[in-house]
């Protein structure tokens, strides 16, 4: 698995806490560079059977300095022929040569950030496009991908469970075979924060947002997307395999300013500021610092509240043929607390999340941390 940060926008959203900014084109080219002299500086002879490209807007590069990082990626590792290759995009960055630009290079999943088809919510949010651009490019991008997925919010500043309702409806009409659904968090470092710390951000109460999450886990599964772990939900076949090896435990790389890598023992992370990763890799220097050391007892609870994100859940005989003792004699304690509240189900050797702690799974996931 490859990760490849793109950390540029046109525009940075009111809500956004992702490492991204605004550049001109001397900046990113720059990057670009960067970037790959770190891909051939890590190149590997291991099998890569997916690569995501996000940001930020990767979109917001030209296909010709997209075209170099496939490349570098294809030349320093061992990409499968039938590799899953992802790609974010924005509506408003992209239009119908660039897409075919894009499955020339041979992206074959396209990740779009429509966040919602409401214009006054979307002006709201800060994004650069409005509805009917993100109609119109789902729709263009239907002639060239057969695998694209759909953001959407719940929990929006003046937000109705109309909107959503609306949201949803549009979905009908439009040939998309993933969505992934996010909840606002307000975070520190955004102009959402500011304005609520100014209490002039009207966010609707926790009664309001937990029926809108309600209808959407509700509704998205009678318009054929089956829920697959907590907040996605794709069309038969159509399960992220990227997001899944996240989920799974699976090693990762991740190149660009501020990626995170996983090499089953240790958790790296690179420099996030773009200015001084550029300047690093151009002086030979290494970007990336250790987060975390993975020993034993890490990896088992990873495996627990990771695991558990997904529908399926965890299997017991998995988890002793892992760590060689039984997860009943590690964390018994707290899966009986959990299937007591209603929050877990325990079915042989399998132990998944109940409808009602799929909406409260951070609760559970920070019950397995020792």
């Amino acid at each position: 698995m490859i990760y490849v940060h793109v950390p540029f926008c046109r525009r940075k959203c009111n809500y956004c806490a992702f490492n991204s900014k605004v550049a001109g084109s001397a900046e990113k080219n720059f990057y670009v560079d960067a970037l790959i002299k770190e891909i051939e500086l890590r190149g590997t002879s291991e099998p890569v059977e997916t690569i995501y490209i996000g940001g930020g807007t990767p979109t917001t590069l030209t296909l010709d300095e997209l075209a170099r990082i496939v490349d570098a990626l294809g030349k320093n590792f061992l990409v499968d022929k039938s590799a899953e290759i992802t790609i974010e995009a924005n509506p408003g960055t992209v239009d119908e040569n660039y897409l075919r630009g894009l499955k020339t290079l041979g992206v074959n999943r396209l990740s779009l950030g429509v966040q919602t088809f409401d214009d006054a919510l979307l002006k709201m949010l800060g994004r650069i496009h409005d509805a009917r651009s993100a109609i119109e490019t789902v729709t263009t991008a239907e002639k060239f991908f057969d695998n694209i997925s759909v953001d959407l919010m719940y929990g929006l500043p003046a937000q109705k469970l109309e909107h959503l309702r609306r949201d949803v409806e549009q979905l009908k009409n439009l040939n998309v075979q993933h969505v992934s659904i996010y909840g606002l968090e307000v975070e520190e470092g955004t102009i959402f924060f500011e304005l609520a710390r100014a209490r002039k951000l009207p966010l609707p109460d926790d009664d309001a947002c937990a029926d809108m999450y309600d209808f959407i886990t509700a509704t998205l599964p009678t318009l054929g997307y089956r829920r697959y772990e907590v907040s996605n939900f794709a069309k038969k076949n159509f399960e992220s395999r990227h997001n899944r090896g996240y989920w799974t435990g699976k090693k990762y790389f991740g190149f660009g300013a501020g990626a995170h890598g996983f090499d089953g023992n240790l958790r790296v992370s690179n420099v996030r500021d773009v200015a001084t990763y550029i300047e690093r890799i151009n002086a030979g220097l290494n970007v990336s610092t250790v987060e975390e050391v993975v020993n034993r007892r890490a990896a088992m609870e990873e495996f627990c509240f990771l695991g558990l994100r997904l529908v399926e859940g965890i299997d017991a005989r998995t988890f002793e043929k892992n760590f060689g003792v039984k997860i009943f004699d590690v964390f018994g304690a707290v899966i009986e607390r959990n299937r007591r509240l209603g929050l877990l189900t325990v079915n042989g050797d399998k132990i998944f999340l109940t409808e009602r702690g799929m909406s409260l799974g951070n609760e559970v996931f920070a019950d397995f941390l020792l």
